[in-house]
């Protein structure tokens, strides 16, 4: 009898013991009865500070404000190649200066529907915020609603305004919400993902209006500094972690990467009212002398694309008229310095009838180790060709000083070009980058400089007069300044993942739905 016993608790424990496991890789069959096939259950970890909030325009930290692209939806997101995408929004009506946007039917978290009164709330939110959608949102004069949906006045026409409609829509007044002891709780979104009510996790949304993905869970690991984020990344607790610093020495996790392309625009300035530079063809001679394959692996680790013009290469509509050469063409630097009287080679530099040589000196802000770098592949490569440049470090504080004084005559820099790719702040008088644009004029005819000539293309582009691809022709024409790379994020993630992560720098989650799991 107890042998007879035995045997058949034995039988009921690995039956047992088989259902659990099979619990814990997810169920693929449906329950019974409900005629739709039940969604699997994974788990994944990311990192997170809980010192900070999750609310999308307040949070301080990246990872913090990474993962808020799973709480939070906007009305458009962008992909890869900054392409817009339809996220709440069912459909877009762009006529001159005036965006109407229709909402598709979509709730929040808590079940209450997703209104235009809610876009407007988050929009004066994003609007009011320290944040790159309070940056973005920058030709909007007014904003209205109707019952389903929105409308946006802006300054001037803008073909790529969708693209800035990737501001996060929350619950109207969810973001003042706060616990019992007083802490701020997260706003209410209608995206893929709610927060835990301990905070600590993410849960998936069911109810979520787009494709649901395999992920029911993501826990959160707690990493208040790049000491505890570095251990996490490197012993493998986190299964995806976001990095966008040029350095070499960052967190990198064993698995996969997927490249991330930013905006991240890393050019020479010029100051054009300091002797030859003044003239397009000593900034063709100077462009042409570049090795940006170069830049981009030695300086910046592979973690940049080479120019090809002043947008970035991933743009379509302007890859076709980019025709920048990636390496050095030292022919072409030669060329145009004999046009210019340089033809002399002397000691290894070009000279002029009177035995002089172009010489520069290259601005760089010393904070930066890989543009520091650059900057000093610049100057070899420039020696290379016959052009002498001499690079001058400072510090943060002091390279600004100088920049806003006027007082240099190359600096390299880098600017964060918005997606509607608007380049106005390198050309436009009073642009956040626009150093050294001047007002002298090239010719006893008062001909415009090449920055007026930017900045007049830039209007008629926005008028609808030109084509993008105009306007980067005109640019490259001109040559206001010298690009020379892109610079790139990277998404590390566990080799669990099946197939290939394609983030975007919109929403580095951008494909998560369709996450597959060994």
């Amino acid at each position: 009898m107890k042998k007879t016993l035995c045997f058949i608790i034995c039988v009921l424990l690995c039956v047992s013991l088989a259902s659990c496991r099979k619990a814990e890789g997810g169920a693929s069959s449906a329950p019974a009865g409900t005629g739709k096939p039940a969604l699997k259950s994974e788990e994944i970890s990311l990192l997170y500070y809980s010192g900070d909030s999750f609310n999308p325009y307040t949070a301080k930290t990246k990872h913090n404000r990474v993962i808020a692209h799973l709480i939070y939806d906007p009305l458009i997101k962008y992909d890869n190649e900054y392409n817009p995408v339809y996220c709440l929004a069912g459909s877009v009506s762009l006529a001159g200066n005036v965006c109407t946007v229709t909402l598709k039917p979509a709730y929040f978290t808590d079940k209450t529907p997703v209104t235009a009164d809610d876009v407007v709330y988050s929009y004066n939110l994003a609007r009011k915020s320290d944040t790159v959608y309070g940056a973005a949102l920058y030709e909007v004069e007014g904003i209205s609603s109707t019952p389903g949906s929105v409308i946006f006045s802006l300054k001037n026409a803008d073909p790529y305004f969708l693209n800035l409609l990737d501001f996060p829509v929350i619950k109207a007044g969810s973001d003042k919400r706060k616990n019992s002891d007083g802490v701020e709780i997260a706003p209410i979104g209608s995206g893929r993902y709610y927060v835990a009510s301990d905070g600590a996790a993410l849960i998936r949304n069911d109810g979520y209006h787009g494709a649901i993905g395999e992920v029911s869970k993501i826990n959160l690991i707690n990493a208040p500094d790049e000491t505890s984020v570095s251990h996490y990344v490197e012993v493998g607790a986190a299964d995806m972690y976001y990095a966008d610093e040029s350095v070499q020495n960052i967190a990198r996790m064993s698995g996969r990467r997927a490249d991330v392309n930013t905006n991240n625009f890393v050019y020479i300035g010029i100051n054009a009212s300091y002797g030859q530079l003044s003239s397009s063809l000593v900034r063709y001679a100077l462009s042409a002398a570049i090795d940006r394959t170069e830049i981009c692996h030695s300086a910046y680790f592979d973690n940049a694309t080479p120019a090809t013009g002043f947008f970035n290469p991933v743009i379509k509509e302007t890859s076709a008229v980019q025709s920048l050469k990636t390496v050095s063409d030292t022919q072409i630097t030669v060329e145009n310095l004999a046009k210019i009287g340089y033809n002399k080679l002397n000691n290894g530099y070009y000279c002029n009838e009177a035995g002089k040589h172009l010489a520069f000196s290259l601005l760089v802000n010393s904070d930066n180790p890989s543009r520091v770098a650059a900057a000093e592949l610049i100057a070899a490569h420039c020696k290379a060709a016959g052009i002498e440049i001499n690079v001058t470090g400072r510090g943060y504080g002091e390279y600004l000083a100088a920049l806003a004084s006027g007082s240099f005559q190359l600096y390299l820099g880098e600017i964060r070009v918005l997606p509607n790719f608007d380049l106005s702040n390198l050309v436009v008088s009073g642009g956040s980058a626009a150093y050294g644009v001047g007002s002298a004029q090239t010719s006893e005819d008062a001909a415009q400089t090449a920055v007026t000539v930017c900045a007049d293309m830039i209007n008629r582009y926005k008028k609808g007069e030109c084509a993008l691809s105009d306007l980067a022709g005109a640019f490259l024409t001109e040559m206001p300044q010298i690009p020379v790379c892109y610079r790139k994020g990277m998404l590390f993630y566990t080799s669990r993942i099946k197939g290939d992560a394609k983030p975007s720098l919109c929403d580095i989650f951008f494909s998560f739905e369709n996450y597959k799991f060994e």
